[in-house]
């Protein structure tokens, strides 16, 4: 990771400005500078303590460029993105901030936008979100006042024109680097591409892509992109994933809207001894694939419950190649508060049993010596 990366006033604070970047975060850097980015998705929490957060973020620590925080995925609640990134940026974690459209109208989003552009998030993913049908709560009241590509407007607006959909001025405009999903394999596939396009005219900077597991389909795609010059002004960063079983490849195949998984892939897994261990090999061969495709920025790693195995598949697929991202690193600080609170527990006063007794003895005999009133 270059020195660059890093604010020296503070880990929590962005990094000074550059011409031609939209944001102060590492992500866009990374890209910019033509490196292989890597970027994770955080599980998130069902929970309202911050510990599981940290605890989740910290294996891809060293490992990606930005970790993502899901807008309540698939209709489900969790802890909200916004709120996990309010905790990642204040340790200097770089977060893209996915916002859903499903649950809040233009004004809310807006909103969370400059709030979440104040937490330093330098990057926001645009989406329309699952409907409420497919979580847990299906009577949930559904919003989509806008959908992606309104939403990729809105941000691009209020970042560029500086004023809000109502016209009305921002005194600060939010500084963030501005991403969509995109998904090669649903069909029409001939017309994806050009779903990309308007994306991209709308706002789009960067996409992160659906699974793949079906390269020929993603090379087929990409020469496509290629064709429109699309890989020239927008970086793709392709989505991969460990499969944990057969079993559960079928039924995402079957479950999940959007995700192609082969008949092939799903024969290897059931031939595999070790079908969890041959899921990640799958994923490492995709990655490697990938990368030598021409257009592909980067990878996108889902690694849904598996999350462990991240940092094994980064290194493993060599796609680094000796680069190191951001990781925390101890500060003078944390030494300090360690040895103090070291020093306060060491210095805690030893109770003799005697002399607490005797103490409580005389405490008593003073209780009942007192006039009465």
């Amino acid at each position: 990771m270059s020195e660059l990366d890093v604010n020296p006033a503070g880990i929590d604070l962005p990094l000074e400005p550059r011409p031609g970047h939209s944001s102060r975060g590492r992500l866009e850097r990374v890209l910019r500078r033509g490196e292989f980015a890597v970027t994770a998705e955080l599980n998130p929490p069902d929970s309202a303590d911050p510990q599981e957060v940290y605890d989740r973020a910290s294996i891809f620590e060293g490992w990606v460029d930005a970790i993502n925080a899901v807008d309540a995925s698939g209709a489900n609640c969790h802890m909200s993105s916004v709120g996990i990134c309010a905790l990642l940026t204040r340790m200097g974690y770089a977060v893209v901030m996915q916002v859903a459209c499903r649950d809040r109208n233009r004004i809310a989003i807006q909103g969370d936008v400059l709030g979440a552009a104040a937490m330093g998030v330098a990057n926001v993913l645009c989406l329309t979100g699952d409907g409420v049908q497919a979580g847990d709560q299906p009577g949930a009241m559904p919003v989509f006042d806008l959908d992606s590509m309104s939403l990729l407007e809105t941000v691009r607006i209020m970042r560029d024109e500086q004023r809000f959909l109502s016209g009305r001025r921002i005194t600060s405009p939010p500084h963030v680097f501005l991403g969509a999903a995109a998904n090669p394999f649903s069909p029409p596939v001939d017309f994806r591409p050009h779903r990309l396009a308007k994306k991209i005219e709308a706002g789009a900077q960067f996409v992160q892509t659906q699974y793949c597991f079906d390269i020929a389909m993603f090379e087929d795609y990409m020469r496509r992109v290629r064709d429109l010059g699309l890989d020239e002004k927008c970086f793709i960063l392709v989505g991969v994933g460990p499969l944990a079983s057969a079993r559960a490849a079928r039924w995402i195949r079957a479950n999940v809207p959007g995700i192609h998984i082969p008949d092939a892939v799903i024969a290897r897994l059931d031939g595999a001894e070790n079908q969890k261990l041959e899921g990640k090999k799958i994923c490492i061969e995709m990655i490697q694939a990938c990368r030598e495709i021409a257009g592909v920025s980067g990878v996108h790693v889902m690694a849904y419950r598996q999350e462990e195995l991240v940092a094994e598949i980064v290194h493993e697929s060599g796609i680094l190649s000796g680069r190191r991202p951001w990781r925390r690193q101890p500060s003078p600080d944390d030494l300090v508060v360690a040895e103090r609170l070291q020093e306060i527990l060491s210095e805690q006063p030893r109770i003799d049993p005697s002399a607490a007794a005797a103490e409580a003895a005389a405490q008593a005999r003073e209780d009942t010596e007192e006039p009465a009133t």
